[in-house]
C-alpha cells in the first residue's frame, strides 16, 4: 500500500471518530473537527506541492 492510501484511510477513520453525533464525543464541541480540518488542509497543500 502506498503512503497516500494509508493517509486516506487514517483520515476517514479520524473523521468518523470526531463526528459530534457519537455519544462519547457529544460534549467535545467543534475542537476535534477543527484540528482535523487543519490537518487535512496541510496534507492537501503538501500533496499539491509534491512534497508528500
Amino acid at each position: 500500500m502506498s503512503l497516500t492510501t494509508i493517509l486516506l484511510i487514517v483520515l476517514v477513520l479520524m473523521l468518523l471518530g470526531v463526528v459530534p453525533l457519537w455519544p462519547h464525543s457529544a460534549s467535545w464541541g467543534y475542537g476535534p473537527s477543527g484540528v482535523l480540518g487543519v490537518i487535512v488542509i496541510v496534507l492537501i497543500v503538501l500533496l499539491l506541492t509534491g512534497r508528500l
